[in-house]
């Protein structure tokens, strides 16, 4: 394919792409009592599921330390249209999340045709798991590190005079970000899996680096969260997790990379031998 040709490929699933983040935005935009009253406003009241499991999880070890049973501010729309405007750039938002799937889907048919067919096999399954992990990490992000940020943040004052009165503009930037920061952080195992592939990473490296490693998600988690102890703590967790799992990845990848290396290697070794006993034409 010539550059113009690229171009016009890339052009229409561009095109397919943005189909599909304007339909899941108006199926979210119609569906405004459940994006706003139950999704978007869920972490900014008392009954919601995270607090109601921290109280359970605080019952069964006999404290009422975990347990949230209030959420100490109230939000409120500054500007003539702010609703309306919050109201269509939450759709759009919640239309990319939704449609990620197939946006990743649409840039994989884009790039597969230029990989060569070793490529393509060791890729296979790539739109499946990148989907699942950034679904993962979105779930996680919006159930464990934004509803700790946000009841952290709601319940900090620093006079008791001072009531805290927090902008939409202000909770759903603090909410979105979080959530999708989470997603993203939580696509380290296929970043890993690519780079090793690439032969960019190996385990030995990653293992060698752990005690950096550790620093940065410190400081990672610290970004995503509020300065409060707990929350690092519980975000840092899967993250590490998530390093440990990508070092077995790259083990795992060099490892099938060795097998089939040993094997085309004996393959070629078998046929120089077979030509050798068959010895030289006969003229």
């Amino acid at each position: 394919m010539s550059f113009i040709d690229h171009l016009e490929a890339l052009r229409w699933h561009v095109i397919r792409a943005a189909i599909s983040v304007v339909v899941f935005a108006t199926i979210a935009f119609f569906s405004k009592n459940f994006l706003f009253h139950t999704l978007i406003l869920g972490p900014s009241r008392a009954d919601f599921w995270t607090y109601r499991m921290f109280c359970r999880l605080g019952a069964l070890f006999g404290s009422s330390e975990p347990c949230a049973d209030h959420v100490n501010f109230i939000i409120q729309n500054r500007e003539m249209s702010g609703q309306l405007s919050m109201h269509i750039s939450t759709s759009v938002i919640a239309g990319c999340i939704l449609a990620f799937p197939y946006l990743f889907w649409e840039l994989w048919r884009f790039i597969k045709p230029g990989l060569y067919p070793h490529e393509r096999q060791n890729s296979q399954g790539a739109v499946f798991f990148v989907s699942i992990l950034f679904i993962s990490g979105v779930l996680f992000g919006y159930y464990i590190a934004a509803p700790m940020s946000i009841n952290f943040l709601a319940g900090y004052t620093v006079d008791a005079s001072i009531e805290n009165q927090i902008d939409l503009q202000s909770y759903l930037s603090t909410l979105t970000t979080m959530t999708l920061s989470c997603g993203l952080v939580f696509e380290l195992p296929m970043i890993v899996f690519f780079l090793a592939k690439a032969g960019m990473i190996t385990p030995e490296i990653m293992q060698l680096y752990r005690k950096h490693a550790i620093v940065v998600i410190l400081v990672l988690a610290a970004i995503i969260t509020p300065p409060d102890v707990t929350a690092q703590i519980i975000v840092t967790i899967p993250i590490m997790l998530l390093y440990e799992l990508s070092i077995h990845i790259a083990r795992v990848v060099r490892r099938g990379d060795a097998t089939r290396l040993n094997a085309k290697l004996a393959r070629q070794q078998a046929e120089e031998e077979a030509r050798t006993a068959i010895g030289p034409p006969i003229n």
